[in-house]
């Protein structure tokens, strides 16, 4: 079975190598960087399944590389580990699209379990088989299977996690989607945190289907979303 890799960047070179030996020691490769210019060179050089990224550092923080990173691919996990616990950092994080924001210390053995649990949900995700992949959105035409939503010779490719919760948009189309039922299915868990980085997906979604005013996503205040599509 092939070994996930992880971009560990972390400045602080014993805690690093600590954390690097614990995950080459239960079957990650992974590869430590020093600090963040570092850490985007080696992310931009190789793909990885997973980035933890410290958030202080010198050159470039934690939250300036993952802002980089997302630029380059918009799904990859990304697990902040940091001292600093105060509220607006850890919304900070949440909202750079982090899947999980770990204070320091914190147990080695939770953060694999968390690994692991990021990791399975995303292999799920890409392993399922929808039924129909071909969706007429007022004037876009959507492929789930292709990720492209085209509009005229204009033609979207979709990053994976939009494209799920478009897809079962499309599936709840001009009914509510509950918002717990796309955070269970798509993030894993129905937490205040990844509600708020649905919303983010949400926005991008809405910005895509902008060329064609009688198509809508509607916020329907604590319960979800409606895709409102013409008949």
């Amino acid at each position: 079975m092939e070994k996930n890799k992880v971009l560990l960047v972390e400045d602080d070179s014993n805690f690093g190598q600590v954390l690097k030996n614990y995950l080459e020691l239960n079957d990650f490769i992974v590869e430590l960087a020093r600090d963040g210019i570092l850490g985007l060179a080696a992310f931009r050089r190789e793909k990885f399944d997973i980035c933890l990224l410290d958030v202080m550092m010198p050159n470039m923080d934690g939250f300036t590389l993952a802002e980089e990173i997302r630029n380059v691919d918009p799904d990859v996990p990304l697990f902040f580990l940091s001292a600093k616990s105060m509220k607006d950092d850890i919304l900070n994080g949440y909202k750079l699209g982090a899947d999980d924001y770990i204070t320091k210390p914190f147990d080695s053995e939770v953060l694999l379990h968390k690994i692991k649990a990021v990791l399975k949900r995303n292999q799920e995700l890409q392993e399922k088989n929808h039924g129909q992949v071909e969706f007429n959105i007022g004037g876009y035409s959507y492929n789930s299977k292709l990720r492209t939503l085209q509009h005229g010779g204009n033609a979207q490719t979709l990053s994976p996690k939009e494209n799920e919760l478009l897809l079962m948009l499309c599936e709840y189309k001009n009914d509510l989607l509950p918002r717990e039922s796309a955070l269970k299915r798509i993030w894993g868990s129905d937490t205040y945190f990844n509600g708020r980085s649905m919303d983010v997906y949400i926005a991008k979604l809405r910005k895509y289907l902008k060329e064609d005013s009688s198509v809508e996503i509607v916020n329907i205040h604590g319960n979800g979303f409606r895709l409102v599509v013409p008949d």
